[in-house]
């Protein structure tokens, strides 16, 4: 913990309740101790009660010999420890504490937080989520997900920061890339509930849990793909949640675990409701955790999330690949549709046309790149209104429902055209899943410094639903869940793509993009199609 500058260390911890029995310090008591009390109601907002966790610290500079530092925390519900020897004091809510007199050689515990729910982890370095939940009296209710303590430790003295180093992205030595979107994961506070489950023979499930089966899933994707990249498209965390942090930790620690760096965009429910966070705290919660390449963009183009990476050759400094991320905003009121959706901004749009513009010059320009492929990929949320397009070739999946995006085209789709974008990949629409491509109006170049042409704009690619807290069917039907790969060959300058699905074993509908740096429509897409005759879209 760091307050005012300083590096602190945690001297004692109360739990008090309103009305509250227990007396808190004020600032400024007992030589220089200070406590301050973590903004969350341990009973989650539920009415009946109120409770919160209070942490006195010291500054670690200055802490005498004699001062008493927490060095462990446990949660416990006998009311004394078992060993009279023992230095455990006992604390409101099942808490124990063991404080001793300070050394600067002391592992002590430096922060404390508050997390919910039996499956709730804690990914961040030197943090331990304690297996068992503060006793709050709340008895046989099961509505409200548990408190729990996570701790931090650390050396009171001489402690290092943790470790910021920026991961730069690079191809393999083979050349190749992989990327695995997971889109609209709507983690909840809890375990929470999935009522549109199916088994392996696509017979319906009773409702059950919903947060677990999405961690599992995930982290068999993971397993079994090892990408160099995880994309998050949106709807990390379901409207409505009583604590975001909880939630999008769930998400995270999967990646955390088997260091997959990772970056995200904001979808329409990320920042919903009473108690959620805005989109500028999650986007800071974000970017503090390990493998973090998440920004918050520039403060003057409109949303959060607006950002660009790039991935280098495996020897040099050459970017081969380019990734746009972009905040599509969330739900408006309208008098055109409902529900409608905030377009993609002007701002938005001038900040990716201009910086494509530079990083293009800068590729060309590059002696070491003058020969290499160079592709450039744009992921958001919401699909803009030509996702929907009565003209779009549909491949590799399926249209199960209506595209639900902005009643407003700003053009979005025209710059993307522009600037030689290959692919889009966005979520939302959980049980569309396929790649689509529009009809071209004449010959150009599709991409940044690529050898030769062609007549499409970006493919237009639905990543699918990959919670079991958000919705998994439409009408009478219920659809598996699933997950986007993208497969980057920059020796041959090709784009690949596929599904990973719920029970099935291999790869689904996997899909050429690109050959040769330029957008290539399928083998079965006849001439007739590629000039837009044919309109057909499959329903």
């Amino acid at each position: 913990m760091i307050i005012d500058g300083a590096h602190v260390v945690v001297t004692d911890l109360t739990i008090s309740f309103e009305p509250s029995p227990t007396i808190v310090p004020t600032a400024g008591a007992l030589n220089q101790h200070r406590w301050h009390r973590i903004e969350k109601d341990l009973y989650l907002h539920s009415g009946e009660k109120r409770a919160w966790l209070y942490v006195a610290t010291k500054k670690e500079e200055e802490l005498i010999p004699n001062d008493l530092i927490v060095t462990q925390v446990r949660i416990d519900e006998r009311s004394s420890i078992d060993d009279p020897n023992s230095e455990w004091e006992g604390r409101p809510a099942g808490v124990w504490v063991q404080r001793r007199k300070y050394t600067e050689n002391d592992l002590a515990v430096i922060d404390l937080d508050i997390l919910f729910g039996i499956d709730a982890v804690d990914p961040r370095p030197r943090w331990t989520c304690l297996r068992h939940p503060l006793q709050l009296g709340m008895g046989a209710r099961t509505d409200i997900p548990v408190a729990r303590l996570s701790v931090r430790h650390g050396r009171a003295k001489s402690r290092p920061d943790d470790p910021h180093i920026p991961t730069i992205l690079r191809v393999r030595v083979d050349g190749k890339f992989k990327i695995v979107q997971i889109s609209d994961t709507h983690m909840v506070t809890g375990v929470g509930v999935c009522r549109d489950a199916i088994d392996a023979h696509g017979n319906f499930l009773p409702p059950t849990v919903a947060d677990p089966l999405t961690v599992d899933f995930i982290g068999e994707v993971l397993d079994i793909e090892n990408p160099d990249l995880v994309i998050l498209t949106g709807d990390q965390v379901h409207h409505d949640i009583l604590d975001c942090q909880s939630a999008i930790f769930k998400i995270i620690a999967p990646l955390i675990i088997r260091s997959i760096p990772f970056a995200a965009v904001f979808g329409n429910h990320d920042a919903e409701g009473t108690y959620a966070l805005t989109r500028a705290s999650q986007m800071s919660l974000l970017k503090s955790l390990p493998l973090s390449l998440c920004r918050a963009g520039p403060a003057e183009v409109e949303g959060v999330g607006n950002y660009h990476l790039r991935v280098l050759s495996h020897t040099s400094q050459t970017p081969l690949i380019t990734l746009f991320f972009l905040d599509s905003h969330g739900q408006i009121q309208s008098t055109v549709q409902d529900p409608d959706y905030e377009a993609i901004k002007q701002s938005q749009i001038d900040w990716f046309k201009s910086t494509s513009q530079t990083l293009r010059k800068a590729h060309v320009h590059n002696p070491d790149g003058e020969n290499s492929y160079h592709v450039s990929l744009v992921f958001m949320h919401i699909p803009f209104p030509e996702y929907g397009d009565s003209r779009l070739n549909i491949f590799g999946g399926q249209r199960r429902e209506p595209t639900e995006g902005p009643s407003f085209n700003s053009h979005f789709y025209d710059a993307l055209v522009e600037e030689g974008v290959v692919a889009v990949g966005c979520g939302h629409d959980h049980v569309n899943d396929f790649c689509g491509l529009l009809p071209g109006t004449g010959s150009g170049e599709s991409g940044e410094g690529h050898r030769g042409s062609s007549r499409f704009g970006p493919w237009l690619c639905y990543g699918g639903g990959s919670g079991f807290g958000g919705y998994g069917s439409y009408g009478e039907n219920r659809y598996y869940r699933r997950v986007r790969v993208w497969e980057f060959d920059t020796d041959t300058g090709g784009v690949l793509t596929w599904k990973r699905v719920e029970y099935a074993s291999g790869r689904v509908d996997e899909l050429v993009l690109v050959e040769n740096g330029v957008i290539t429509p399928p083998s079965n897409m006849s001439d007739r199609e590629a000039r837009g005759i044919v309109t057909h879209v499959e329903l």
